[in-house]
């Protein structure tokens, strides 16, 4: 995956259900951070990106998710035109740490315009130490080798990913602590 890619994801996500702004919290959000040039290898490999639409509710948030599931994500004409597919999320998909809304990156610039140039959409993306946390709440073979590739390459910070791992919502905190271990076993090597 590439950054225009996951700009273009964010274009068409805000286009498809009216918003201007929108959460991308899968891996592709790294994208957000760093380019995919300075990325490993293993940071950039899926072709699906991950967005929470911003609504008032969660069943509004849900609504708007399966509209962007329905038009752009797998098996839609979208993906088999560019690449790559959109999955919509709900705030209940990711293992999120306390204060990540504080800690968004915004990715805003003319590839996330309009086709007129206006308005602007806006995406925003996981931080990547938060992202790392989501990561590896799942901790799945695929989510250890993204955040282990971040580690190697000096992009995240264990520390930090390790001292937000606690705060995730009581339903995630084994996932979490599965992470804690595994984090202090990688760095023990």
């Amino acid at each position: 995956m590439r950054r225009d890619q996951l700009e273009h994801a964010i274009r068409a996500a805000c286009q498809i259900i009216g918003a201007s702004e929108v959460i991308v919290v899968g891996s592709q959000s790294i994208l957000g951070t760093y380019r995919e040039e300075q990325l490993p290898h293993a940071a950039t490999m899926s072709v699906e990106i991950d967005v929470l639409p911003i609504a008032e509710s969660n069943e509004e948030t849900a609504r708007l998710a399966d509209l962007i599931e329905g038009v752009l994500g797998e098996f839609s004409s979208f993906e088999q035109t560019h690449g790559f597919s959109i999955d919509g999320v709900d705030l209940g998909t990711s293992a999120l740490p306390v204060g990540w809304r504080d800690r968004l990156v915004r990715v805003q610039n003319a590839n996330t315009a309009a086709p007129s140039g206006e308005p602007q959409f806006t995406g925003w993306c996981l931080d990547k130490e938060d992202l790392c946390v989501a990561k590896l709440c799942a901790l799945r073979e695929k989510d250890q080798n993204f955040v282990g590739a971040l580690l190697d390459a000096g992009l995240a910070d264990a520390a930090i990913i390790a001292a937000r791992l606690p705060t995730v919502v009581e339903r995630f905190e084994p996932g979490a602590q599965r992470a804690i271990d595994w984090l202090a076993a990688r760095r023990a090597t």
